[in-house]
């Protein structure tokens, strides 16, 4: 049978590829229909917002195995099932904070003001009167000779911090940053939300509140409400989660400023000076405490599997695992009007491109030599915490997985010249890509927007953490037939007005050809991987090579 690399993009202006491993009829029986008939399906309100541990999930679940049974794929767990559960603990938190400045009341309201929840399994914790302290960004790392905390002791108190790394001046030229520090322009780990509840814990913290700022952290006050103000989850721990900080929150820009000016402290000046190696913790002479009620939920969630298994008898044992998350956050019956999020876009379309791919892969003439496995992983709203559970619980040895292909988004739009790479180019996985982008006429351009530091922001991460080489392109912003700056614009209007909110639906103008061309390359990435002779590769400055390395070194491959 005539075998080519075949891009059915011909008509739209694209160059048409050839190549003597990946099946035409593979290629070709992915499209936009299918692609958009999933997202119909998934986000429809009958699965109210997908939300885990939930109807929604049960529906979701039953979906996804289904799709997979009929596509020919096998369970993805070793046991026999299509599923590898989750066990998981529900938060719904029910809190109260009281704020004194110098003798002054600070009114706080809870969720527009502030957000505060625990994830200590408690029903009731309480902190009374605890010292404030503005600890700038609230990052020590070493490497870069920064320490927040300048040796501070903060054990019981509660810490003010700033979102995202600080934004140091290039001293060679001011109106650019530093890329010897953090990063330059991008976020580092050091920035996320996560770090800063993971060092403030170390530290001894009693509670941990972030400012939040629109632009820093990439989304609005918002989004901050609709994921932390309802139930949330942590994967059950033994320990009942004792050495997480008592209290994790979020105050708005506007709070945050009120409470410094009651401290006789101006909020930018602060921030100013937080923004070097010499800045010290600064005591806001304030008192806080809290008092969270929390229902808890004990439950489990499912992350799905399914295997399509190499036919090659000495490299069938190695893994190229795609990722896409399908789950979203559900509904909120507090909500007058609609109150479903049915993530159309986050993650219904990520999620039926894998579908796509997977029955791609099942059903094509020639089989991969090495095995793929679709993990559709849950609780990514929630923390990443299905795929955290995977790569601390895998179904299949992590020294022998290749790499990881994350789809987060798809473009739901037409066809682009371009497509663009979150984070670094820090692995071979990106050479790779750019690559097979340009047989396909098109360019790879960098993170637009790296200061948001958005590849530890989905399931890719956590396997970068773990040492798998994991990559996640998205779709570019130059389209066919559209004026300069269109893409951007598009993106721009969906983080305003449909990123976790409700009226993230399928819109009138959605085709998904874009996302089947997207698509396409995806699966092509995957047969290389699976057919190659060479194993993607960190590059040597990379974050995430050390834990490689001591993998493979472990299992005794290097």
């Amino acid at each position: 049978m005539k075998l080519l690399r075949l891009f059915p993009l011909c008509a739209l202006g694209l160059t048409s590829l050839a190549h003597a491993e990946a099946p035409e009829t593979a290629l070709k029986s992915i499209n936009a229909a299918a692609i958009l008939q999933h997202v119909r399906v998934l986000s429809a309100d009958e699965f109210e917002g997908r939300g885990p541990a939930t109807p929604g999930e049960d529906k979701t679940v039953a979906y996804l195995v289904d799709q997979l049974k009929k596509a020919g794929l096998q369970p993805g767990n070793p046991d026999g099932t299509f599923v590898q559960n989750v066990p998981i603990v529900g938060f719904t938190p029910s809190p109260e904070t009281s704020w004194v400045v110098r003798e002054k009341s600070i009114a706080m309201n809870f969720p527009n003001d502030y957000v505060a929840y625990t994830h200590q399994m408690k029903a009731s914790l309480s902190l009374k009167d605890t010292e404030v302290v503005f600890v700038g960004y609230g990052i020590v790392a070493p490497e870069f000779g920064w320490d927040d905390y300048k040796g501070v002791d903060v054990r019981g108190k509660t810490v003010v911090m700033l979102i995202n790394d600080p934004p140091i001046p290039d001293p060679q030229d001011p109106a650019k940053l530093d890329e010897k520090i953090f990063g330059g322009k991008a976020m580092t780990y050091y920035g996320r939300w996560t770090y800063k509840y993971e060092i403030a814990a170390k530290k001894g913290a009693a509670a941990c509140i972030i400012v939040h700022e629109t632009g820093p952290a990439a989304y609005p006050y918002a989004v901050v409400i609709n994921s932390n103000a309802r139930e949330t989850f942590d994967i059950a721990a033994l320990d009942g989660n004792a050495g997480l900080v008592p209290v994790q929150g979020w105050v708005t820009l506007d709070k945050a400023i009120e409470i410094f000016a009651a401290a006789g402290k101006d909020f930018w000046a602060l921030k100013k000076s937080a923004m070097s190696r010499d800045f010290r913790p600064v005591s806001l002479d304030a008192k806080a405490g809290f008092t969270i009620k929390t229902a808890l939920r004990n439950s489990s969630s499912r992350n799905v599997v399914a295997l399509v298994p190499g036919s090659d008898p000495k490299l069938k044992d190695e893994y190229i695992i795609y990722s896409a998350h399908w789950d979203h956050i559900g509904r909120d019956p507090k909500m007058t009007g609609d109150q479903i999020f049915n993530g159309a876009s986050d993650n219904a379309s990520g999620t039926a491109a894998m579908l796509e791919i997977a029955r791609a892969f099942a059903q094509s003439p020639v089989k991969p030599k090495r095995s793929i496995l679709f993990f559709f992983p849950s609780l990514e709203e929630k923390g990443l915490l299905g795929s955290h559970y995977y790569a601390n619980n895998p179904l299949y040895p992590l020294h022998r997985t290749l790499a990881n292909l994350n789809q987060d988004g798809l473009n739901p739009y037409g066809p682009v010249r371009d497509s663009r790479l979150v984070g670094a180019d820090d692995s071979t996985l990106v050479d790779l890509f750019r690559t097979e982008l340009a047989k396909q006429g098109r360019v790879l351009t960098p993170d637009a927007k790296p200061e948001h530091g958005s590849y530890y922001r989905s399931d890719q991460f956590e396997f970068a953490k773990v040492g798998v080489p994991a990559l996640h392109g998205i779709h570019g912003v130059d389209y066919l037939g559209q004026p300069e700056g269109w893409g951007i614009k598009k993106g721009d209007e969906y983080i305003a007005n449909r990123y976790h909110k409700v009226t993230d639906e399928i819109q009138p103008d959605w085709t998904f050809e874009g996302g089947a061309q997207d698509a396409q390359l995806h699966f092509i990435l995957g047969w290389d991987l699976a057919n190659g002779d060479t194993w993607p590769e960190w590059k040597p400055t990379s974050e995430f090579k050390p834990a490689r390395d001591a993998s493979l070194k472990a299992a005794g491959k290097n």
